[in-house]
């Protein structure tokens, strides 16, 4: 237990030794410690799982994960311990909550970082839907493209193709009428259109030579029109309109399994609309609490610190710090001081010195 309490004071950024003298306030360290700690496990936990689909389908996805997991658990947590062991109880309400107003925006800023991933898992069967929802839609944009451009390219030979099969349909049915006809004036009926004799006569040959006529020309439409269908049939091979297909629910489950994390976010971030672009308060409301979770979670401590009244501890480092300082500038003015008496020292020898060399050359000249 003594371990585990150490632990997390340690994670709290209290000085140890000074926080063993008082017992009152052992339990509000460790809560921070632990605050800490666990913000620290989350946010290790939420950069593995980002990183696990950064590298989703490579072998060492599982390693980088981890690897980068604990990188940035150790990062939040050495971030974490020096935001709350920064802040000091000495000035007023108004002083501590200015200076700790940046702690506060990067404390918020990390819940949002560590709570976006772990929000992505939570709802990771609904964003698998809206995926495949974006998939298929996106493939039908792109056949429609696809036949819009079609259609305007080959505007002119789809226009044709039209006429002739309207003159295709046309003969077939004045082939079928004279031929009607012509049986009518071989067999003898007697119509305003036909002369009654029996036999192939002269108005049977006729009415003959018309229908040959009409059968010629209904193979040469039909020609033309089987040669622009085939040549129509090859731009759409060569235009991909034939190759794109709508998704099979497997090939949409296997995209959406591979999706990234940039189109997974997306798609997280459309959970809290309607079909009809209207905001779904229900969704938007549940996302939106787990980030602020994150985030009140990420501030606990520095709140915990904000509103806990000044006690011995902070007294006691206060102190120490003051201490400290004070040893600082004694430590400068005896510095101070040796460099003084070092420099005088040395410079009464150099004086000394140049006085006898003088002194020998003058005796020297005489």
């Amino acid at each position: 237990m003594k371990k585990i309490t150490r632990f997390f004071w340690f994670c709290s950024g209290a000085h140890i030794d000074t926080l063993k003298k008082y017992p009152i306030e052992h339990n509000k360290y460790v809560g921070i410690g632990a605050t800490i700690f666990f913000t620290a496990l989350f946010a290790s936990l939420s950069g593995g799982y980002a990183m696990y689909f950064v590298f989703n389908g490579d072998a060492f996805a599982v390693g980088f994960a981890i690897l980068f997991g604990l990188l940035w658990g150790t990062a939040i947590f050495n971030m974490d311990r020096y935001i709350v062991s920064s802040i000091n109880k000495e000035g007023t309400t108004n002083q501590q909550i200015l200076q700790a107003s940046p702690r506060i925006l990067l404390a918020i800023m990390i819940g949002v970082v560590i709570s976006r991933p772990l929000e992505l898992k939570i709802f990771d069967k609904e964003i698998r839907q809206k995926l495949k929802l974006s998939y298929l839609k996106g493939q039908h944009r792109k056949i429609d493209t696809l036949e819009k451009t079609y259609n305007q390219k080959y505007a002119m030979e789809m226009g044709k193709t039209s006429d002739l099969k309207k003159e295709k349909d046309s003969l077939e049915k004045d082939i079928n009428r004279s031929r009607f006809l012509l049986n009518q004036e071989v067999f003898g009926d007697k119509t305003n259109q036909t002369s009654g004799i029996t036999g192939y006569g002269t108005y049977a040959k006729q009415k003959q030579a018309v229908l040959e006529e009409k059968e010629a020309r209904l193979k040469t439409v039909t020609d033309n029109l089987g040669q622009l269908d085939e040549y129509l049939g090859h731009r759409k091979d060569y235009e991909g309109l034939n190759s794109t297909r709508l998704f099979t629910d497997h090939q949409l489950d296997s995209l959406a399994n591979v999706a990234g994390f940039s189109d997974r976010n997306w798609a997280l971030g459309q959970l809290s609309y309607n079909e009809n672009g209207t905001r779904d308060l229900d969704t938007y409301m549940a996302i939106s609490f787990i980030g602020y979770l994150f985030i009140l979670f990420e501030c606990l401590p520095v709140f915990v610190k904000l509103m806990s009244p000044k006690g011995p501890y902070d007294v006691a480092v206060a102190k120490i710090a003051e201490a400290n300082m004070y040893m600082a500038d004694r430590d400068k003015d005896l510095n101070i001081t040796v460099t003084d008496n070092t420099y005088d020292h040395s410079l009464e020898t150099d004086v000394e010195r140049r006085k006898r060399v003088i002194s020998s050359e003058s005796k020297y000249e005489f």
